[in-house]
């Protein structure tokens, strides 16, 4: 059943790699390299460094920092160690951190010396008293957390790490309101690892080597990571998205695989320096984290010349649930680039209408999928498990439809979904079609109060660069390409969405000032 029996856990991912290849590069980070011999023993000290310190089995362990050789080294040290890993947001404010860090309860944190200032205002306005070090990454001579770790025993604790219990705890509030912790279990995320290794179009090996960009406290980040590894591939990594230090990475470190969410691959692409970076090693962009528009599928196939694969998931998915192969990315059939594919080996999928009934292919419903990878719910947040979670199948809370040769089709969030004068109006329809209009950069489409429809389309866009584009010029090309009731009835131009960081549009604060006081469910 197993690719790799001796994979039993997450430690053993990097126990089974530093035995295989002890001399082959790990880890890329900056002008730094660890072999895999050397994040083995590194992360056993990180793990009794818990140890001494009374982190026991089931702990929290918080980390506060950006992509880094150390955040590796946590993340298998965590797990050595049988502890929970919960990364944070660092982009987050004092009062958004402390209300995490107060549901987590860690034992013990690590924060980034950039963050430093920042944790210490969390510490004191939460009343935090756990214990925390300091880390410097990229500067192992002068690393607090490397000088911590050289006085640790290098031995393995050899722990044992029981499957149903939590390995990751992922805080997310998705886009729709308070942050909720997810928790990811040691044999959810291994199962996660042995779907994506049963599908063909995950040809990974040890001869790849990985662009970790994504924000690490993002299943993108972390899942895909662990994927790659997983496989004996080599992590490059780089500290945070930055489109021109992305692209120079790309030619100096080489990767065979990147992953990026979609507005990241938007501002690679629309970069001047696009142009004369070298994609030639690059053999598969891997895109996920929200949907993407049809304008910039099309111009990145044409730009990189390289295969792509979208994934779908969700972090209580504990990964990828579909995946649209490159196989499939035809600019010939740009129906077909909107789909999100069809599931991962081992995962099922159906979509219900508001009783719970299958729908027939091509009518839309809320999509559900049954997965090996389910998690063990919120963490202190039971209650509400119940709502996503139902005899076995998880409701992803997305719109959906599936076509004759089983396609599967994201028309919307069902609470982004718009019901004006008693018609569905699916919202990454009209995105779609708006976001071909040579003007626009990026455009959402929200509903607002209408008192003669209930609720009417408005298009809240972001031009490109020295364009110039008004509503009725905008509002007659969405005419002459939908129904009328698709069609925006008035259009707000801005400069910037609110977004997660994932680069998914926050369409409860888009749609805020307009329905305060109006009795809709905003969130």
């Amino acid at each position: 059943m197993w690719p790799y029996p001796e994979i039993r856990n997450i430690g053993d991912i990097v126990r089974f790699n530093a035995r295989r290849f002890p001399n082959k590069p790990a880890i890329l980070f900056e002008d730094n390299v660890l072999t895999m011999a050397e994040l083995d023993r590194l992360s056993n000290q990180f793990a009794n460094g818990l140890i001494a310190g009374g982190v026991k089995r089931g702990d929290r362990i918080a980390y506060c920092g950006k992509n880094s050789d150390d955040y590796m080294i946590a993340l298998f040290g965590i797990a050595k160690a049988s502890a929970a890993f919960v990364p944070l947001n660092w982009r987050l404010a004092t009062e958004e951190l402390v209300e995490i860090v107060g549901d987590a309860e860690p034992s013990f944190i690590f924060v980034e010396a950039e963050f430093e200032r920042s944790w210490h205002h969390v510490r004191d306005v939460g009343n935090f008293h756990f214990g925390s070090q300091i880390i410097n990454p990229g500067k192992p001579e002068n690393n607090p957390l490397r000088q911590w770790l050289a006085g640790q025993s290098e031995a393995d604790p050899m722990l044992e790490c029981p499957l149903d219990e939590n390995a990751w705890i992922l805080y997310t509030s998705g886009t729709t309101g308070r942050p909720k912790g997810v928790q990811l279990t040691t044999g959810g995320i291994i199962m996660m690892r042995l779907c994506e290794h049963f599908e063909p179009a995950f040809t990974w090996s040890e001869n790849d080597t990985f662009l970790f960009i994504a924000p690490n406290f993002h299943l993108l980040g972390v899942s895909l990571t662990l994927q790659a590894f997983y496989n004996g591939g080599t992590i490059a990594v780089v500290k945070m998205f930055d489109p021109a230090l992305v692209l120079k990475e790309i030619t100096a470190k080489k990767p065979t695989i990147v992953a990026l969410a979609p507005i990241m691959i938007q501002m690679l692409v629309n970069h001047p320096n696009c142009e004369i970076t070298d994609f030639s090693s690059v053999r598969e962009v891997v895109y996920a984290g929200s949907p993407i528009s049809l304008a910039v599928i099309k111009q990145a196939l044409d730009k990189m010349p390289c295969r792509f694969m979208q994934f779908y998931g969700a972090t209580e998915s504990g990964g990828a649930m579909t995946l649209l192969r490159p196989e499939e990315h035809d600019l010939n059939n740009e129906e077909r680039l909107t789909s999100c594919g069809k599931p991962l080996p081992l995962i099922d999928v159906k979509i219900v209408d508001s009783k719970g009934n299958e729908v027939a292919p091509g009518e839309s419903g809320e999509l559900l999928v049954r997965t090996p990878a389910i998690n063990n719910g919120y963490w202190r947040k039971p209650e509400l498990w119940p709502d996503v979670y139902q005899n076995g199948w998880y409701r992803t809370g997305d719109m959906a439809r599936q076509d004759a040769e089983g396609f599967l089709y994201l028309v919307d969030r069902v609470k982004d979904m718009i019901v004006t004068g008693g018609e569905n109006v699916y919202c990454s329809e009209v995105e779609n079609c708006l976001s071909l209009h040579p003007s626009i950069k990026q455009v959402a489409i929200i509903g607002v109060p209408s008192e003669k429809w209930g609720e009417e389309v408005k298009a809240v866009v972001i031009l490109k660069d020295g364009e110039t584009l008004d509503e009725h010029e905008l509002i007659g090309y969405a005419k002459a390409r939908l129904a009328s009731y698709k069609c925006p009835k008035s259009v707000d131009f801005v400069e910037a969405f609110p977004v997660n960081a994932n680069g998914k549009v926050l369409k409860r604060k888009l749609r805020e000032p307009y329905w305060q006081e109006k009795g809709r469910n905003i969130a």
